[in-house]
Formats: C-alpha cells, sequence, structure tokens
C-alpha cells in the first residue's frame, strides 16, 4: 500500500523516494537562488538601467518559464510511469504528491493543466523576460496573456481540488498540515497573486495608452 491519499489509490509501480525531504527542498530552493542571481547578471548586462521592478519581474518570468518547461514538462512526458521515478525531478514530484495524489494517479485534469503550462506559458515566461529587457511595446499585451494563462490554470487547479473536498468529501492531500498549508496552498499561491498583479498592471499600462492615441487623436479632428 502506498502513503498517499485517498487510501487505497492506485499508484502504476510506485517505490518510496531514496532522497529525504530536507535534501530535495534544499537543491529546489538552492536553484531557485542560482537561477535569480544568474538572471539578474545577464539582464543587467544587457540592460544596465534596469529598474528594481523591471528585475523583479524578469526574475519572476525566467523562475516560472524554467518551471513551466522543465518541471512540469517532465510531469507531462512521465506521467505514466511518475511513481516509479528516482530521478530528482521524480522525486520531487512524488515528494509534492503528499499533497495532491492526482498527479500520480494519471488524472486527466491535471495532466491537460500541466501540459498546455509546458507548453504555452513556459515559452511565453522566457519570451516575457526577453521583452522586458530589451524594453519591447509588445510587453505588456504579451504579459496580460501569458500571466491570464497562468492565473487560470491555477484557479482551475484549486477549484477541481476543493470541489472534490469540499462537495465530493474526497481528499488528495495527506492530513498532515504541511502538506495541505505549504505545498498545496502556499507553493501555488504564488501563481495566483503574482499572474494577477502583472495582469493589473498590464491593463493599467494598455488603458493609458490607448486613452493617450484617443486624445491625441481628437485634437487632431479638433484643428
Amino acid at each position: 500500500m502506498n502513503p498517499y491519499y485517498p487510501i487505497g489509490s492506485e499508484i502504476p509501480g510506485y517505490v518510496a523516494n531514496k532522497s529525504s525531504v530536507l535534501e530535495l527542498l534544499g537543491i529546489f530552493f538552492s536553484a531557485c537562488i542560482i537561477l535569480f542571481t544568474a538572471t539578474y547578471f545577464v539582464a543587467k548586462r544587457v540592460q544596465p538601467n534596469l529598474n528594481g521592478n523591471e528585475l523583479i519581474t524578469i526574475m519572476w518570468f525566467v523562475l516560472s518559464g524554467t518551471i513551466h518547461i522543465f518541471f512540469e514538462g517532465y510531469y507531462a512526458a512521465n506521467f505514466q510511469t511518475l511513481g516509479s521515478k528516482q530521478t530528482l525531478i521524480g522525486q520531487m514530484w512524488k515528494e509534492y504528491a503528499f499533497s495532491d495524489s492526482r498527479y500520480l494517479t494519471q488524472d486527466a485534469l491535471v495532466l491537460c493543466v500541466e501540459s498546455v503550462t509546458a507548453m504555452f506559458w513556459g515559452p511565453g515566461c522566457l519570451l516575457m523576460a526577453a521583452l522586458i529587457i530589451l524594453r519591447n511595446p509588445f510587453r505588456y499585451p504579451v504579459q496580460m496573456i501569458v500571466s491570464m494563462g497562468q492565473f487560470y490554470g491555477d484557479i482551475l487547479y484549486y477549484a477541481t481540488s476543493l470541489f472534490e473536498l469540499y462537495v465530493a468529501g474526497k481528499s488528495y492531500s495527506r492530513p498532515e498540515p504541511f502538506y495541505f498549508w505549504f505545498y498545496f496552498v502556499l507553493m501555488n499561491a504564488f501563481w495566483i497573486v503574482i499572474p494577477g498583479a502583472l495582469i493589473y498592471q498590464s491593463a493599467v499600462r494598455m488603458a493609458s495608452a490607448i486613452d493617450i492615441v484617443q486624445k491625441q487623436q481628437a485634437g487632431k479632428k479638433a484643428k
């Protein structure tokens, strides 16, 4: 019997992780720090006058894009055999699955959401980082599209799991608070809060630009 909820879930070929939780989390967060540092220096080298907000946004999109392509892409490519994996990313997924066992039971919704995220929003995030560094005017329309995709996917992910929990009475998370509050709630909340703020920023900037153009056109007609 495997340790995932709901009890009795069928996970083909499941084997327990060889690495400890501290090792897996340590590697993950260390990789994030290295990625942030490298992104900062590359961005500043290409565009030395980037401000703080631009740098933070660039680092967010590079981190998101990397996670979407390599981490979530790994899941999409290996979802049928993930329970048996002892690769680093495979073990990380099995650790995260203590908060949502759907990742190990070949759930159709999770597979579709993660596949779309890896294929579209991952490359979109890296494109966004480049657009900000180059200060391309297409930044805000693309930022709106990519952030909306992330926001919608995360809302759908939360909603389906919570529906199963509170309506169907079926929990995919182990009862320990750490798994639900840290893995499921906190680790996913970043992809609601930050994309939400970026959607708002994009809407304000685009509306402001359109307002300026409309006033200029009105002024020309008045003459």
